[in-house]
């Protein structure tokens, strides 16, 4: 049985193990949703995790099958009515299988339970297949475009999607 957790700082190394596999190398094209052909580098750094992991602005939620880590999301609470979404992704060889949208739903539900009005996130342009995964969960393109945070060649860009929340 699936069961949906916040995230300790005890789980830092499993977190940033599931992030690598599921966005980067080889272990990530096992399943769909990966940036392995367009990014190379580490996808999070273990200081940066344990600081995201210390912020009472920021909620990861784990997936866990048992004891094993299968996925996770986190929820940024950016203001008093937007929350950002990120992180989200699902062991490699169980995608396709719902627990990304178990996890979205979870998201979205924590958020409303903060009080937040609208999510955002921000998908690398280029990922036309996640970008209408999330169109079909609500998310719309906003029109704005903001630049990945380290300078790429080629340059690497996203897309910003929001969806408002139904209140909790």
């Amino acid at each position: 049985m699936i069961r949906i957790d916040v995230a300790s700082p005890l789980d830092a190394p499993a977190l940033k193990a599931l992030l690598e596999t599921a966005y980067r190398g080889d272990s990530a094209r096992q399943g769909w949703n990966h940036e392995a052909d367009i990014l190379d580098d580490e996808r999070i750094g273990r200081e940066e995790l344990e600081a995201l992991l210390s912020d009472a602005a920021v909620t990861i939620l784990t997936a866990r099958d048992g004891d094993a880590l299968i996925g996770c999301v986190a929820v940024t609470r950016k203001d008093a009515s937007l929350g950002y979404l990120g992180m989200l992704c699902v062991q490699p060889d169980l995608q396709s299988a719902g627990l990304g949208r178990k996890l979205l739903d979870a998201a979205e539900d924590h958020a409303s339970a903060l009080g937040l009005s609208a999510m955002e996130m921000t998908v690398i342009d280029s990922r036309a297949s996640l970008i209408a995964w999330y169109e079909r969960r609500g998310y719309a393109f906003t029109g704005e475009r903001r630049p990945f945070p380290v300078l790429r060649d080629p340059p690497v860009n996203f897309v910003v999607l929001e969806k408002p929340l139904r209140a909790a």
